[in-house]
């Protein structure tokens, strides 16, 4: 242990892996947050706690379980001539599920059916659920880029419980800022179908990088928060 942390390859492979873990974890944040958003407002910091707890347990266990993480690359069936593996059919069917969600929070937010919407009829345990699918997928993702940048057990789990520690710290934030101002919503949901859509295709063997999206995104909060300062001082004139 006294080795490691006295080798500098270790520490960079371990900064490296703490930004990018925060970084792929923003989505998984945001999708509690909003999925949180549906229940009585004593129950979401709660739900967000369990989700990102839940995350942080998913991905050790997963770290712990190298070799089951290596099987899942294994192809099981071939389909159209394409070699499929249970990480493809994982990915595939977590990104469908998260476009479906994103899609769905969209259509109620165009419709303006929010009093239809009845967060009592959303349940506790039916949120839990979904935001424990969607840990799954994410946590896999999370943890086979982990394998690929770092070499050492400790190192990994380190990294992703420092990450998880920092949104957890960031959940309630993000979660009231995205409540508070309903065109973020929205561009948080359209982000969520990005990542969704990002997910099939790389159930299908086609890799979108990550930093395209992201990119993409953070021009596009750059643009909102450039119309929310501009809101905010529209109001402050005609207060004065």
């Amino acid at each position: 242990m006294i080795d490691l942390l006295s080798d500098p390859a270790v520490w960079a492979s371990f900064l490296t892996l703490v930004v990018l873990e925060i970084v792929l974890g923003v989505d998984n944040v945001i999708f509690i947050s909003i999925t949180a958003a549906r229940l009585p407002p004593e129950q979401r910091r709660s739900a967000r706690l369990i989700g990102l707890s839940g995350a942080l347990v998913m991905r050790i266990a997963l770290l712990a379980s190298i070799a089951w993480i290596a099987s899942l690359t294994t192809p099981i069936f071939e389909a159209f001539g394409q070699a499929v593996s249970w990480r493809d059919v994982i990915l595939f069917a977590g990104g469908m599920f998260l476009i479906y969600k994103a899609s769905t929070e969209i259509f109620v937010e165009v419709e303006g059916e929010e009093e239809d919407r009845s967060l009592a009829a959303a349940g506790y345990a039916t949120v839990i659920a979904q935001i424990v699918v969607l840990d799954i997928v994410f946590s896999l993702d999370s943890v086979i880029t982990a394998v690929g940048i770092a070499e050492h057990l400790e190192v990994m789990v380190a990294a992703v419980v420092i990450a998880i520690l920092v949104m957890m710290v960031a959940a309630e934030p993000i979660a009231g800022f995205v409540e508070d101002h309903p065109s973020t919503k929205m561009l948080a949901l359209a982000f969520l179908v990005m990542v969704g859509m990002a997910l099939v295709a790389d159930g299908f063997h086609v890799h979108v990088e990550r930093g395209f999206i992201y990119a993409a995104m953070l021009f596009a909060g750059a643009v909102e928060a450039l119309n929310l300062w501009r809101a905010k001082r529209r109001r402050a004139r005609r207060a004065a």
